[in-house]
């Protein structure tokens, strides 16, 4: 085994990976013993009395080290492949593996999964993986034999999408494609409803398997309203109030190719029906001339805040937004909204919907909190991987 880089604290630094939480800041760090550190490394991070702490993926960055192991062990495939099937039963615990009426969920969910800096969506046998750091970059292949050897028979390919997700100034220049077997099965299924993945042109990995059970939650409240889907992507929310017996739905979003998707699934599910129409268009042009149109209206935009910096402009959209649509509801409906923005509060999230409500002048009572699902879970000692976040209202 080569020899590690080791990076030392600064005194007093080392007590939140003494709590187990995941990240080393580059303002802990002191200084690097042994050889010259490379992005992408693997990194033994010490206290500030060279007592061993952590190992991690080494980042240039305010986020100095992604921290993968609290051992000080040897990090080989069997290291990989073990931390991946880990995240493959917690999925099976949850009942989602075994669940013939659903072939997508989330396989693997960076922190969440002891895996920072890895995502992974499984969609009706392809794994669509996004690497968010150097480190996991480089290693790709290991993922891949990881993969194949922990899904056998149920990996038909791994589609590469990191082009877009790796750090704006890493030395790599990672391409989207596959990186074991290939797939022209590019539709899946959940909850019983079908739907395209575009994982090579489309946002992500291809759909928002984050949104499962609050689209299921949305077929509940659905039926004999008129439901607009806003910030629609692929129509998720759409085929969903469709099934749950909705009069009308519109989709509506800024893109014309999510507009076709959305087409197409809606297509898929429910051929022929007249009550779904979808618009490409922008948010407020649409909004404000929808008053009392609907008295069902979903609000899931991309995220408005990816940095701390930005969250006062940042709540101030989704104010504005959030508003618009308390604004244009009927008396009496039921308005679905969300942020996507880690960095943005349970609580910040809910103090700006109460200012919204105020700006609209609507009374509103709050029917139930929404977060991510079981398959996106939350390292309870990395509490930032908590980021979706959601309300469902009812409006006066």
């Amino acid at each position: 085994m080569a020899e590690r880089s080791q990076l030392v604290l600064k005194q007093g630094k080392e007590q939140s990976l003494n709590r187990y939480h995941p990240w080393v800041f580059s303002g802990a760090v002191k200084g690097v013993k042994g050889p010259e550190l490379i992005e992408g490394d693997i990194v033994e991070v010490l206290d500030s009395e060279e007592k061993f702490l952590a190992l991690g993926h080494y980042i240039i960055g305010s986020i100095a080290v992604r921290v993968f192991s609290f051992k000080n062990e040897t990090i080989d495939q069997s290291f990989w492949q073990n931390k991946i099937e880990q995240a493959y039963n917690l999925r099976k615990a949850s009942g989602l593996v075994d669940d013939e009426s659903t072939n997508a969920y989330r396989l693997v969910h960076g922190e969440g999964d002891y895996l920072p800096g890895l995502i992974i969506d499984y969609y009706n046998g392809t794994a669509v993986v996004q690497m968010h750091t150097v480190g996991m970059y480089l290693i790709r292949d290991t993922i891949s034999k990881a993969l194949q050897a922990v899904l056998g028979d149920d990996l038909v390919s791994i589609f590469n999408k990191s082009e877009g997700t790796m750090p704006y100034k890493a030395d790599v220049e990672p391409v989207n494609g596959y990186i074991f077997g290939k797939s022209s099965e590019k539709v899946a299924l959940e909850n019983g409803l079908k739907f395209k993945v575009d994982w090579e042109r489309g946002q992500k990995t291809g759909f928002f398997v984050d949104q499962r059970e609050n689209r299921s939650l949305i077929e509940h409240y659905s039926k004999n309203r008129d439901v607009l889907n806003m910030f629609c992507y692929t129509g998720g929310f759409s085929f969903y109030a469709m099934r749950g017996g909705a009069n009308t739905v519109h989709s509506v979003d800024s893109s014309e190719r999510a507009i076709e998707i959305t087409k197409d699934n809606v297509e898929l599910n429910f051929p022929g029906d007249k009550r779904h129409e979808a618009y490409a268009m922008d948010a407020f042009k649409y909004m404000n001339k929808t008053k009392g149109k609907y008295d069902l209206i979903i609000l899931d935009p991309p995220a408005f805040a990816k940095h701390i910096n930005v969250v006062k402009n940042a709540l101030q959209g989704y104010r504005r937004l959030n508003a618009k649509a308390l604004e244009q509801i009927r008396s009496g409906g039921i308005l679905f909204t969300f942020s996507c923005s880690q960095v943005i509060s349970k609580e910040q999230f809910r103090t700006m919907v109460f200012s919204a409500a105020a700006r609209a002048g609507r009374k509103v009572r709050i029917l139930q909190q929404l977060t991510q699902p079981a398959d996106h879970p939350v390292d309870i000692y990395h509490p930032e991987g908590e980021y979706l976040k959601g309300l469902v209202v009812y409006v006066e």
